[in-house]
């Protein structure tokens, strides 16, 4: 029995490792082909969502001039505030720079200064010893030990001079470079400030041109009967938007690492603000509020309020720069009238992520960040899934 198990012990260590090794080989494969397609099918959702996209703009945008101008007035303006800001940033980076430089510049000038006095010290020494004394105490002779001291003395100073006058060359040469670089931050700046100037110049064309756009809608939609068409055609887009949407997010669903109807009481408010308008609140004739709206101020940042994935990033009649996230079994999160959108379709977010910067897109006066929650297409009053009554 003994020797049967000693034989059956190494074949049993033999298999495992086996297995092992052929676990090790295979595991990478099987990643790598996870990996692809993962890839495929986001490659797959933004393609499908594109079409919708572009199928919604030709329903809405394009039926309707004004609106298709005020969406190219909204989003040059968004563009030009974004550019704002990267020059805000370049330009306080530039001029932290220019600080450090100036202080490092600064120090060598003190520095200089301490050594040119220190070296005219050594200079009124040698000076007052005069350029005959070493000679007179060689040939003097009378105190050997003293004479070599002295010249040990005489070497020493002509060191610590040589040292001081390449301390003085290194301290002017950095300066040199230094005022160069300054010199060319200076320039840089000038720069940065002449394309601020012309940024603003741009961005007060698209406010004109988007202010232009909305004294026209307001002519147009006069009437009390005017508005509420548009209203209603706002409304259909958007409904046949999430109707498109759903199909292409049923084909493409999403793995939620937390199930969202369990969130009710739980989420975080997308921005803070103050609550304008409420869910169900009357808006015109028989249209009513789908969500919230909240108003906060502009470029604010706009919270997912969920993990999920962007399935809508664009500008939509009625709503401005829209984004919306799939979050899974059926239920999606609306964030609307958005300065900026930072995330694109089909990318992943977390709850707490910024995803936009709150705005007056899509005809607002003020900037306000409209926000739905949808099961199955079907609007829910989204107040009972905040942990607080108030953003």
């Amino acid at each position: 029995m003994t020797q049967r198990a000693g034989i059956i012990e190494p074949m049993f260590q033999t298999w495992r490792a086996a297995i092992i090794l052929s676990l090790v080989l295979v595991a990478p494969a099987f990643t790598a082909n996870e990996t692809r397609k993962t890839e495929a099918q986001l490659q797959a959702v933004q393609a499908e969502i594109e079409r919708v996209r572009r199928q919604v703009s030709r329903d809405q945008i394009e039926r309707d001039h004004l609106a298709r101008e005020l969406r190219e007035a909204e989003l040059s303006a968004g563009d030009v505030r974004a550019s704002l800001e990267e020059l805000k940033r370049e330009r306080a980076e530039h001029a932290a720079r220019r600080v450090t430089l100036a202080n490092e510049k600064a120090g060598h000038q003190n520095a200089l200064e301490r050594e040119r006095i220190a070296l005219s010290g050594q200079m009124r020494t040698a000076y007052m010893i005069g350029s005959e004394e070493p000679l007179k105490l060689l040939l003097n002779q009378k105190d050997p030990a003293r004479a070599g001291r002295i010249f040990a003395y005489y070497n020493y100073f002509g060191r610590a001079r040589a040292d001081q006058i390449g301390r003085i060359a290194e301290h002017v040469r950095r300066i040199d470079e230094l005022e160069a670089a300054l010199e060319s931050e200076d320039r840089e700046l000038a720069s940065l400030e002449e394309q601020r100037r012309s940024e603003l110049s741009r961005l007060n064309q698209a406010r004109e041109k988007r202010g232009a756009v909305l004294a026209s809608l307001k002519n147009e939609s006069a009437s009390r009967m005017q508005n509420l068409e548009r209203l209603k055609r706002q409304k259909s887009g958007l409904e046949k938007l999430l109707r498109d949407l759903k199909r292409t997010i049923d084909r493409f669903p999403i793995d939620a690492k937390d199930t969202f109807a369990r969130l009710r009481g739980k989420l975080s408010w997308p921005v803070r603000g103050r609550v304008t308008a409420r869910f169900g609140d009357s808006r015109a004739g028989g249209v009513k509020w789908d969500g919230v709206m909240v108003a906060t101020d502009r470029g604010a940042d706009v919270h997912a309020v969920s993990n999920g994935r962007v399935v809508y990033a664009d500008w939509l009649p009625g709503l401005g720069l829209l984004a919306i996230v799939d979050h899974g079994e059926g239920y999606l999160s609306l964030y609307g009238h958005n300065d900026r959108l930072y995330k694109a379709v089909g990318e992943r977010v977390a709850a707490g992520d910024s995803i936009a910067a709150a705005g007056d897109s899509g005809g607002r006066d003020r900037p306000e960040v409209y926000f739905e929650i949808r099961k199955a297409g079907r609007p829910l009053d989204p107040r009972p899934w905040f942990k607080t009554a108030q953003p």
